[in-house]
């Protein structure tokens, strides 16, 4: 099984710390939410990623360089210059693809299609975290035949909520996901087939394909009632860190 991540995006509304840097890269517990993704993903027996570049993709691409030549144990001889490296670090196969710098979300993938044309794939963006068993995805996928699948979440609400006895407040509930409506969590499963949806660079994802899929009742919703988090603004920044460094990140396997 292959997945694309998209990580080609500016990420804007997280501030200063993506003008250095793309979105997916922003650190949570000192690590780049990108690779939190991926180790959740590798969890699942999912190993092999195509990330589709654009905005500062030579931070990505130093990032894995780097993540590859100096993770695990190394003994290093200084009478000849041999480097002896142990432990890996990692058992996955990373392809680093530039996709442009302007590119939309389908244009992205459209980019990738000759390496995605042999079966059934798997893609998210490079923003957000959950608790999904893609096993079960997968599965679900499959059990109804079109030719995409979203995973559906209720999104997060933005404030605290209040649960009322009268005028008593009988609970608090920090972020609580709201009691209705459901949103594309962005972790979902495709056919080649998706790719006679996509025409160029200009295309997206989400207009031009999912849209036009979901007219001719090709895709599928797979409810996810569990976490799910996307990191857009710096307060979604500051509840995932909390929730990792106080050990209660329900992506952490």
């Amino acid at each position: 099984m292959k997945v694309v991540i998209l990580a080609g995006g500016l990420g804007t509304r997280l501030g200063e710390e993506t003008e250095i840097k793309p979105k997916p890269m922003v650190e949570i517990g000192g690590r780049p939410l990108l690779w939190h993704i991926m180790k959740y993903y590798a969890h699942h027996s999912i190993k092999e990623f195509f990330i589709a570049l654009g905005y500062r993709g030579e931070v990505i691409k130093r990032f894995f360089v780097d993540y590859h030549l100096l993770g695990g144990n190394m003994s290093i001889d200084f009478a000849n210059g041999r480097i002896d490296r142990q432990d890996e670090s990692e058992d996955w196969m990373v392809h680093l693809k530039d996709t442009g710098q302007q590119t939309n979300t389908g244009g992205r993938l459209k980019r990738l299609e000759p390496f995605l044309s042999e079966g059934t794939f798997m893609l998210t963006y490079g923003d957000g975290v959950c608790d999904i068993n893609f096993h079960d995805l997968l599965k679900f996928h499959r059990a109804h035949g079109h030719i995409a699948t979203v995973s559906a979440v209720r999104p997060p609400a933005r404030f605290g909520g209040l649960v009322f006895d009268g005028n008593l407040v009988t609970q608090f509930t920090e972020k609580p996901q709201i009691g209705e409506g459901w949103i594309n969590g962005g972790f979902m499963v495709f056919e080649p087939e998706i790719f006679n949806y996509l025409k160029d660079d200009n295309s997206s994802l989400e207009a031009d394909a999912l849209e036009q899929l979901a007219s001719e009742h090709q895709l599928s919703a797979y409810r996810h009632e569990g976490f799910w988090q996307c990191m857009d603004t710096p307060r979604d920044k500051r509840l995932l860190e909390s929730l990792w460094l106080a050990e209660r990140a329900p992506w952490k396997v």
